[in-house]
């Protein structure tokens, strides 16, 4: 009878335990598939339950990021950090949302900490590099804009916009011929890019 109860109980755990497994993988497809609200909800019952539950908060971030509620996003990832500091999940999303809240200077710092201990094959580095190029250009920092948009679209050629973006920085750094490789990069890859299109225009006539 013992026995049988024994087996009972861990057969109810296993059953807590692929529940909450199905819930996390339903938490990031959830994500992926753009519902961020319900991923967001979902998270948040499994941070509840496990208040230690690192991927969890990190989807709950992104989702949240994504969901432009950026300061809830930047206190989760305060929290979840308290939790593990040294996540550069956490850490890089961290900086998206100080990005969003125009806190150039702590977002810099946290996207140079996640490029500093990130894997050479981390999902994110484009997004830190084009981050950081924009935070520059915010700071008129124009050259140091192209180094960081230039590493950017090198991790990921095929954003246009990051291509565009890598082209009006060359091009208010004066680099008019780089600028208008940029451009139509951008171009090449998206036809209908109107802000390549423009700055390919202006710096065609730089050029001349």
């Amino acid at each position: 009878m013992t026995s049988k109860k024994s087996l009972l109980t861990a057969l109810v755990s296993l059953l807590i335990c692929v529940s909450a497994y199905s819930q996390r993988a339903d938490a990031l497809v959830l994500y992926r598939a753009g519902n961020y609200p319900e991923a967001i909800k979902i998270c948040e019952q499994e941070i509840t339950e496990n208040p230690q539950n690192i991927d969890s908060y990190c989807v709950l971030c992104w989702s949240l990021v994504r969901n432009r509620q950026y300061a809830e996003a930047e206190q989760r990832s305060t929290e979840a950090r308290k939790v593990n500091s040294s996540d550069v999940r956490l850490i890089e999303i961290q900086a998206e949302a100080k990005f969003y809240l125009g806190k150039n200077t702590a977002a810099m710092e946290l996207f140079q900490l996640y490029l500093a201990n990130v894997p050479a094959n981390g999902s994110r580095i484009g997004n830190a590099y084009y981050y950081m190029g924009e935070i520059y250009i915010r700071q008129a920092k124009y050259q140091h804009a192209d180094i960081s948009f230039t590493a950017a679209v090198h991790t990921e050629p095929l954003v246009d916009y990051w291509w565009t973006r890598c082209g009006y920085a060359r091009e208010m750094a004066g680099s008019y011929a780089s600028a208008l490789e940029a451009y139509n990069q951008a171009l090449s890859l998206n036809p209908s890019q109107a802000d390549a299109a423009r700055g390919k225009e202006r710096v065609s006539s730089s050029i001349r």
